[in-house]
């Protein structure tokens, strides 16, 4: 299950493309998504380059880390607090949580496998 959030950063420039085809969930519902378990969170925006080249990974990792946790993307030009409370300063960031807590973070752009196994190793 991959879901998308939407905030302001610096660091990227350019392009209009998002990262994937999938949706957008509100503040609340990220909230919730993190509550429990193990959960990937993508912060990203369209404009950002890199972070049009780290969606097809997430992507992927989604599919294959299902066992593990799940991911949801959170476009940061839509939800800005929810990327500041987490001290986003530059996309992509990827952070892993486990029962809402952060379990490890990464900024730019990340490997599948690397993130496969930071999720089984927050299980």
């Amino acid at each position: 299950m991959v879901l998308a959030l939407t905030f302001l950063a610096g660091g990227c420039s350019g392009g209009d493309s998002s990262t994937s085809d999938t949706g957008s969930v509100s503040a609340e519902e990220f909230k919730k998504e993190i509550a429990a378990g193990v959960v990937l969170v993508d912060f990203w925006a369209p404009w950002c380059p890199p972070c049009r080249r780290q969606g097809p990974i997430v992507d992927d990792v989604a599919e294959k880390a299902k066992a593990y946790g799940k991911v949801i993307k959170l476009n940061v030009d839509d939800e800005p607090a929810v990327a500041s409370e987490y001290g986003i300063e530059s996309i992509p960031t990827l952070i892993i949580f486990k029962d809402g807590e952060i379990q490890k973070q990464f900024q730019g752009l990340t490997d599948a496998s690397t993130l496969i196994a930071a999720m089984k190793a927050a299980e």
